[in-house]
């Protein structure tokens, strides 16, 4: 098994996990269907947030025993943590004032290259911290700054390969468009091949490097915007992935426990041959993807990057068909 989900908490475990999908599922909708739940979601709480985190610090800084104390202080010290939450609040922004024209920017179309630039840029912090992993680790362990082992080595180097491919698997970089309801924002090129080889790189990534997260973060929180998209959500997944991040990250942030030292706790077996097949399959999976995407590319005679290369195909037709 990838996870040890067996034992007295098996039944919390599992009931955590659809507690997570079901939840980042419902906050998705909420955030995306209406232009005040976005604002409050994306704006007004990571603002409030924001000042909690400095107070925290500063606090602790000054010895405060009450902030030294905070499970955000003591479990939540990773700089990748930080970033990870606020690129991807950024992302959402971006997204929102694409989606609802905000100002010049949101109405330009130079900026419709934003979504790829803040996937890109979100990738490659995980990609460094893979990297990061396996520099520190090398053939051994290494402890996190949140005192969790970690194994360092090739699973991580190929992992991180993988997720510097998976960014040319990104194509139509300016194909964005507006849904009719201005609910969405819509990349049709980011088709089924993108989403597979993205899943199978982050899932490998937080498998390598947040062994105790893997569970929600690697599982429930991929697959919940992949399943919006699959069913209901036709061409807004990157937009649903953005928004259940970056609500994850927040509730993460102040909730460590839930994750770290509860009922709910689920750790990864945290193996390196397992981290290592794990890995192989991501790797594998993004030189498939982009294999496909520059045949298909070349066969069209077309820049991928620059232009949308997988019109007429369903999952593209579907997904412009909600544009406005």
């Amino acid at each position: 098994m990838l996870f040890q989900v067996y034992g007295d908490n098996a039944v919390y475990q599992w009931i955590g996990w659809i507690l997570v999908f079901c939840c980042l599922i419902g906050a998705n909708e909420l955030a995306r269907r209406t232009k005040t739940g976005g604002i409050v979601a994306f704006l007004v709480v990571p603002a409030v947030l924001t000042v909690y985190f400095v107070t925290i610090y500063t606090a602790a800084a000054m010895g405060a025993e009450w902030a030294l104390n905070n499970p955000t202080y003591v479990h939540m010290t990773s700089w990748f943590h930080y970033a990870k939450l606020y690129a991807a609040t950024i992302g959402c922004i971006g997204f929102m004032a694409l989606k609802y024209k905000w100002g010049s920017i949101g109405k330009s179309h130079w900026f419709k290259c934003f979504p790829f630039v803040i996937v890109a840029i979100n990738i490659l912090i995980a990609v460094v911290s893979d990297f990061e992993s396996a520099i520190r680790g090398w053939g051994g362990t290494w402890v996190s700054t949140e005192g969790v082992t970690l194994y360092g080595g090739w699973h991580n180097v190929f992992n991180g390969v993988a997720g510097i491919l998976n960014i040319f698997c990104m194509t139509g970089w300016f194909g964005i468009y507006a849904s009719k309801k201005k609910d969405d924002m819509l990349w049709p090129d980011m088709t089924w091949v993108f989403i597979v080889a993205y899943d199978l790189w982050n899932f490998c990534y937080t498998y390598n490097c947040l062994p105790t997260h893997s569970w929600y973060c690697g599982l429930a929180l991929l697959l919940a915007p992949t399943v919006a998209n699959f069913f209901w959500n036709k061409g807004g997944w990157i937009q649903n992935r953005a928004f259940t991040l970056a609500i994850w990250c927040m509730f993460a942030q102040v909730f460590p426990m839930f994750q770290d030292y509860s009922v709910f706790s689920t750790q990864s077996v945290n193996n390196p041959n397992v981290n290592l097949v794990v890995s192989l399959i991501a790797l594998v999976a993004n030189v498939l993807a982009l294999g496909y995407i520059l045949v298909r590319a070349k066969k069209q005679g077309v820049n991928p990057w620059m232009q949308e290369i997988f019109k007429g195909t369903k999952d593209y037709e579907q997904a412009i068909a909600r544009a406005a």
